[in-house]
């Protein structure tokens, strides 16, 4: 049921201030793609090299955010849901704040990703597909969970029994089966300096 007490309060240092004092343009990188593809790799590189530009910068990585936030939630179809809504949410905060915000989750579901594209304004959420081959993402399998999923010890596994919705029109897609992890992160530094993120706040 909905609150109807409830009132947005307007404060007077807003997203655009923020993003002035920081010299960039806010926004989510979202990286979406299978367990093994790189998502966490590839988004930690692109922090590394934005911090080093001095940019700001928060990075959300979903096993870090399971062990707080959603540390309630499991993996069946509607908790993975709600682990989008609310990392959405929280990704939202940040890009109010003036942030660049890299979100490292398989988000399997198409419907997710376009629920968080929508909670933030035009040219604020960047889709990342991390395009690598389930053949590559299981012979690396760092974790160990495709064998497990393969042997029936794990439920619901993206890839395996669970099904995962590729995007269709990403801005931006990497195949770390064929680049390295600094040509990865290049493509994506290249991507948000041809379309002013990291230099201008666009009015």
């Amino acid at each position: 049921m909905t609150e109807t007490n409830i009132v947005w309060h307007l404060h007077n240092v807003t997203k655009k201030n923020r993003s002035i004092q920081k010299k960039q343009q806010p926004c989510i990188l979202w990286f979406t793609g299978l367990s093994g593809a790189g998502k966490s790799t590839i988004a930690g590189a692109v922090e590394q090299k934005l911090y080093e530009q001095g940019h700001h910068t928060y990075l959300l990585d979903g096993d870090n955010v399971r062990h707080g936030l959603n540390k309630d939630l499991a993996f069946s179809d509607e908790d993975r849901v709600e682990n989008i809504r609310r990392i959405g949410e929280m990704s939202k905060l940040f890009v109010d704040a003036g942030l660049l915000v890299l979100t490292a989750f398989i988000s399997p579901f198409r419907s997710d990703r376009r629920m968080v594209r929508e909670l933030v304004g035009n040219n604020e959420f960047i889709e990342v597909h991390m395009n690598t081959p389930i053949d590559t993402c299981e012979q690396r399998d760092p974790k160990g969970l495709y064998e497990k999923a393969r042997k029936g010890e794990i439920k619901n596994f993206t890839g395996i029994d669970s099904e995962y919705e590729a995007p269709e029109q990403p801005e931006v897609t990497i195949n770390t089966a064929e680049l390295g992890i600094e040509e990865c992160a290049d493509v994506i530094i290249d991507y948000l300096k041809k379309n002013r993120i990291i230099f201008e706040y666009k009015e």
